[in-house]
């Protein structure tokens, strides 16, 4: 916590509901926290824990790059049988409201509306599914991994000329699947994988892509990989398999640790931050919950966009990996904002 920078981690339990979890809110120098609730089957506590911690710094960079007055948080959820669902995340809700405004939050993995409705129920500080809240979190998330793709392209070849790309999306959940049909509709050859047969087979059928084995994923040559799905995919096992000229995908902390950042930059494989492009839900979720407006999709795009060009170009001129250079801009306006703040 001390290393970097975190302000407090609170474990959370609730006897009635079965309740475990960890929030961790990493920094509030420029305003609220953002974070949403992420539940899943962690092998114990400690393992919930350092996601949370690794989370919420990553939220922290986003709401700095994108130039938000906001700072990062994340609760983790740990996933028993014995938690009762509904009653756990009104308790959440309840937490959310002793803190006052200092956390804002959303859905994540394993919380979906359903759950997000009964943490709305308890609390003014959560994104609420229905009409009243933002809406489009997905729809903003999918149009900056978009842009943020588009932006690669143009900076490696001038133009993304849509028609004679491929890609590889791994995983085709809500946002995953939202990514497939825009390049598809932009002309780009997409192959994709998800763990779930079922669901790869429904999404394959309505978009026409072709599916691969999810244990070949890696080895497909493409000029784009995006990694949808869970974190800590790029390692170097997997990334000695990459066949791709750009990693740029919509799941949370891709890299297993920030050297495989480097990792991909010997390579010559062009990475564009994940922290930069999936940032669309936030910024449409902060702006309404601190300005009290819907910010149009497209403006959200072309935001991202410009921030992951303006991250690659740098990173150019300097002779850097992006993933290095997009870390080092954050961490410079997180020590101004702290600066000014005393």
């Amino acid at each position: 916590m001390a290393r970097e920078g975190f302000e407090e981690v609170i474990a959370l339990h609730d006897a009635r509901s079965g309740l475990r979890a960890f929030l961790a809110i990493h920094d509030s120098s420029a305003g609220p926290a953002f974070g949403g609730i992420r539940r899943w089957a962690y092998e114990d506590e400690d393992q919930a824990l350092r996601d949370s911690l690794r989370l919420a710094r990553a939220m922290t960079y986003k709401c700095a790059l994108a130039e938000l007055s906001a700072g990062g948080a994340k609760m983790v959820v740990l996933d028993r049988p014995t938690l009762d669902v509904p009653a756990g995340y009104r308790a959440i809700g309840d937490f959310a409201e002793r803190l006052g405004g200092r956390w804002y939050t959303g859905p994540d993995v394993g919380t979906g509306e359903a759950e997000m409705r009964s943490v709305a129920a308890r609390t003014r500080y959560a994104t609420d599914p229905g009409p009243e809240g933002p809406g489009q979190l997905a729809e903003a998330t999918v149009e900056g991994v978009f842009r943020g793709i588009e932006a690669a392209l143009v900076h490696l070849d001038g133009q993304a000329d849509w028609p004679r790309r491929t890609a590889v999306v791994q995983g085709l959940g809500e946002v995953g699947a939202g990514l497939a049909k825009r390049l598809v509709e932009h002309g780009a050859r997409v192959r994709a994988s998800d763990l779930d047969a079922e669901r790869a087979v429904d999404v394959s059928r309505q978009l026409g892509i072709e599916l691969v084995d999810p244990a070949t994923e890696f080895d497909q040559a493409c000029d784009v990989f995006a990694p949808c799905a869970l974190g800590g995919i790029l390692h170097d096992l997997t990334i000695a398999r990459l066949r791709c000229r750009i990693v740029a995908g919509g799941a949370n902390n891709v890299l297993a640790r920030s050297a495989h950042g480097e990792r991909l930059h010997e390579r010559g494989i062009l990475f564009a931050p994940d922290f930069v492009l999936n940032a669309g839900a936030l910024v449409r979720g902060a702006l309404f919950h601190l300005e009290g407006r819907r910010e149009p999709i497209d403006a959200i795009g072309r935001r991202i966009g410009a921030t992951a060009a303006r991250i690659l170009e740098r990173a150019r001129e300097d002779g850097a990996s992006p993933a290095r250079v997009a870390i080092d801009e954050a961490e410079d306006r997180l020590a101004a904002r702290r600066a000014r703040r005393g």
